[in-house]
């Protein structure tokens, strides 16, 4: 049985770390139902880095004004299991109403209720199912590596979704390793899902710092029409090196550095920064650009170490002249990068520090005024848990072209909208 005929009726577990059963939050503040534009069904929404993508869809490429300039698209209603992280998407999305629920046993019916929205009417549906059965850093576990995690089952919730809700199109995100051959049976089932839906499913792992997020961060984006023509992925904007990547195009944009990310940003000293403890004396010698390999036998640090014995990202410290690696959601306390920079202790001895959370927004191209709610702790998991805004928003974006609900700015924009932009000059 296909996962399109077998999740007409919702499936019905539940899970110690969900919520028992869907729980809609209060009114959005600014309510807006004679609103025009188009309504959006966010799904595993988080923080809310797909829902800004969409909210700001008509802001220029890498731009986030103070006041986004009007577009097309709205969020509509947005769920998520993780009230937290739905607190800080409602504080900053006001005229979403969002919904704390298990989207194992949330009706569809009831997401289009709680947004206003009848079968057919959304332009899109949105979201990352969770990525912990399909990421590298949890690839360890046995049951990982086997692809035998049962929260992959979320991926037919967000297939059950697109089948009922029956929107224009679709977006979904998640970690590159969902396409590698591990779990490849996943995948092709997904697809297949969503072809029999009539949607035409595409799919690429994108570099984020290819379209000016500074941060090499692959995420892999599948992209569907319901009627049925093939989506195109946006051409990159940006190059440079990665970490597999010694020779790139010099005649696109240079990668955004994080010194550049940075520029103009004034920060504080936040509780809980500084590197201690067994390692902190470690960290702090290790120079920018390098991590815990400084201290072996083969470069000009202590001889700590054995080669390659450690994850990369183990005392990483930030390149200024390079995109930052990977945020993680949940680093371990000598998980980086780490600032470049090292401050003094209460002792007086150099220490390496962390991100601080205005740093950590502009490495996801979240706007300055982007306000995370929870302790330091959560505003790391929320982020590193979120789509950069920027890439999100060249998916969208180019997808919002397709449909000829944007009017290209460039050249580049104008091939990328084709036949749609045709379409609306004959009209």
């Amino acid at each position: 049985m296909s996962i399109a005929s077998a999740i007409v009726d919702p499936l019905c577990q539940s899970d110690e770390s969900f919520h028992s059963g869907p729980r809609l939050n209060p009114e959005p503040t600014m309510s807006t139902p004679s609103d025009s534009r188009l309504p959006v069904i966010s799904l595993f929404s988080g923080a809310g880095g797909l829902d800004l993508a969409v909210e700001r869809v008509a802001d220029a490429p890498l731009t986030s004004p103070d006041t986004p300039t009007a577009g097309p698209l709205r969020v509509a209603v947005a769920t998520d299991y993780a009230q937290q992280a739905l607190d800080t998407l409602a504080h900053n999305l006001h005229g979403t109403q969002t919904m704390t629920a298990d989207i194992r046993s949330t009706p569809t019916a009831e997401l289009m209720q709680a947004g206003g929205i009848s079968e057919g009417e959304a332009a899109l549906v949105i979201g990352g199912p969770p990525c912990t059965p399909f990421s590298k850093s949890g690839f360890w576990l046995v049951e990982k590596r086997e692809s035998r995690d049962p929260n992959a089952s979320l991926l037919e919730e967000y297939v059950r979704v697109v089948a009922q809700a029956r929107p224009e199109a679709f977006i979904l995100e998640n970690v590159q390793a969902l396409a590698y051959k591990t779990h490849r049976a996943h995948f092709d089932r997904l697809l297949s899902a969503l072809a029999e839906l009539g949607y035409n499913p595409q799919w690429k792992v994108l570099l984020a710092a290819d379209y000016g997020v500074p941060q090499l961060r692959r995420r892999l984006f599948i992209v569907g029409r319901r009627d049925g023509k093939e989506f195109r992925f946006p051409d990159p904007t940006h190059s440079g090196p990665s970490e597999t990547t010694k020779t790139w195009d010099r005649s696109k944009l240079p990668h955004v550095t994080a010194a550049e990310a940075f520029e103009g940003l004034a920060t504080m000293p936040e509780s809980g920064e500084l590197v201690e403890g067994k390692f902190g004396e470690l960290a702090a010698e290790i120079p920018a650009g390098y991590n815990y390999l400084w201290h072996t036998p083969r470069y000009g640090g202590r001889d700590e170490f054995e080669w390659r014995s450690r994850y990369w990202t183990f005392l990483l410290r930030l390149a200024p002249d390079r995109p930052s690696s990977t945020l993680q959601a949940q680093p371990g306390p000598y998980v980086g990068p780490f600032h470049w920079e090292n401050i003094p202790n209460d002792r007086g001895e150099a220490r390496a520090r962390r991100l601080r959370i205005p740093e950590l927004l502009r490495l996801m191209t979240f706007p300055d005024n982007f306000h995370v709610l929870g302790t330091r702790l959560d505003v790391q998991r929320q982020l590193g848990n979120a789509v950069p805004m920027e890439l999100g928003k060249a998916v969208v974006r180019a997808l919002t072209l397709q449909l000829g609900y944007l009017e290209p700015q460039s050249e580049a924009e104008k091939a990328l909208a084709g036949d749609a932009r045709q379409a609306v000059l004959v009209a």
